[in-house]
């Protein structure tokens, strides 16, 4: 028996998952690229000039087409590559919780730097968005495309 509301799923992962990726993508060109691509040489990505440039707008991109639900078990490949390579040369080094208390200040606690829970948590949408594609609620789903 299918559950009545089974077609809200694939929209509120699009949502939350396409709102974080433009968010995090956007952080990343909104003073320019060149921070970012420091971080590419600190962990040694290859062509870290050109991957500065493609990783955040990818983000934004692949963000935007989440939110709308268009192509979206194609775009989530490239956000899943993202995520795995933040994951294995970034947060892999703090260990799995992505919420790590490591001092309290008058305003407020201190946090350190995420591990790869985050990543996995990504990951893990972007497969089951792969499943089940966009959901009724989608682009996808308006214009009838079927990437299988």
């Amino acid at each position: 028996m299918e559950n009545k509301f089974g077609a809200w799923s694939p929209l509120l992962l699009r949502i939350i998952t396409g709102i974080g990726f433009i968010v995090h993508g956007w952080a990343k060109v909104a003073r320019g690229t060149a921070g970012f691509e420091k971080l590419l040489i600190q962990t040694g990505i290859p062509m870290h000039h050109l991957m500065s440039i493609i990783a955040p707008y990818t983000e934004i991109l692949g963000g935007a087409a989440l939110l709308a639900g268009l192509f979206t078990r194609l775009i989530a490949v490239p956000l899943i590559v993202t995520m795995l390579t933040a994951m294995f040369t970034v947060n892999i080094n703090y260990g799995f919780s992505s919420i790590k208390t490591i001092g309290l200040t008058p305003s407020g606690p201190l946090f350190g730097p995420p591990g790869y829970e985050i990543n996995l948590l990504y990951i893990a949408v972007l497969l089951s968005l792969i499943i089940t594609g966009g959901g009724k609620f989608s682009a996808d789903h308006q214009f009838k495309l079927k990437w299988r």
